[in-house]
């Protein structure tokens, strides 16, 4: 079989039912597909079902659970190249840092507008990092210790595409002091963001040029690949904003992860219901296969 529908639900729900899976069986063979035997890659949890013939990904629309319509050749990627805000981790640390600066509310909210592309990236960057100075450097070790969780499945998927022979790679519009913590906890091999500009103990509210923005997260992608000698269609890009719409587009599969809405139209894929680990059963790992 040349293609695959793969099915994924939340591992916390575990809704994947037999029953659902045979619906959509049926719906591919509505569209006169031919399927073939279904294999689970985690039962309640994951499957692929693989199918010949074209189909509509519109009949699959509104489903309790992700899904992904996928050539079956080249589906496992060597490169992983991922956001960090809202992607890995829970947070957006510039939100959490300001709100000891006593302007999350304020900044927050041009976070979200930055995210959802209403707004220059760069010029939102400035602007919040403007309203940070004077804030003592330690604030930052204040942040990541109270404040920064990673995104459930994180780690497994880092460490299970390295133990594959995957690069992993941590860029990030964010600031390196965050991107350094979380690629150690994980395991990416690189970490990529902005520098924060700090001068006697505070930050000055300035960035050290240059911005780490959506032109960097493409650039970034094409370097890393040509680094590993590999095609951008062996790359896979995950992201949640429209910061991350170039490298999403780009990427031989660009994932969306509870993505604002920009970025899930420009996506191959949207994960509104699983955790990270769905990234790796897009690749056809099984949950035997993964490393913590």
């Amino acid at each position: 079989m040349q293609n695959v529908l793969t099915l994924i639900a939340n591992p916390q729900q575990a809704n994947l039912t037999a029953a659902a899976v045979d619906e959509a069986v049926a719906g591919l063979k509505s569209q006169g597909a031919i399927v073939g035997p279904v294999d689970w890659l985690n039962p309640g949890i994951a499957a692929d079902v693989p199918f010949d013939g074209a189909v509509d990904k519109a009949g699959f629309a509104g489903l309790p659970f992700d899904w992904a319509l996928q050539p079956v050749a080249g589906r496992r990627k060597k490169l992983l190249l991922a956001d960090m805000d809202s992607t890995i981790i829970t947070v957006e640390c510039i939100d959490e840092i300001a709100d000891f600066a006593g302007f999350k509310e304020e900044v927050a909210g041009i976070t979200e507008a930055a995210m959802r592309g209403e707004l220059d990236f760069v010029a939102a960057l400035e602007k919040r990092v403007g309203m940070l100075k004077g804030l003592k450097e330690e604030t930052l070790q204040t942040v990541f210790d109270e404040r920064v969780k990673l995104m459930p499945g994180a780690r497994t998927l880092i460490q299970t595409m390295n133990a594959a022979g995957a690069m992993t790679a941590l860029v990030s519009g964010g600031f390196t002091f965050f991107t350094s913590r979380v690629a150690a906890l994980t395991g990416f091999h690189v970490n990529r963001a902005n520098v924060l500009g700090l001068a006697e103990g505070a930050l000055t509210g300035a960035v050290i040029p240059p911005i780490v923005d959506s032109a960097t997260k493409l650039a970034s992608l094409q370097e890393f690949a040509g680094q590993t000698g590999i095609t951008l269609a062996e790359t896979l890009a995950v992201g949640d904003g429209a910061n991350d719409i170039p490298m999403i587009v780009a990427a031989g599969l660009g994932v969306a992860y509870h993505a604002k809405p920009k970025a899930q139209d420009a996506a191959d894929v949207a994960i509104n219901h699983g955790d990270l680990t769905a990234l790796l059963y897009l690749q056809g790992f099984r949950a035997t296969d993964f490393r913590d």
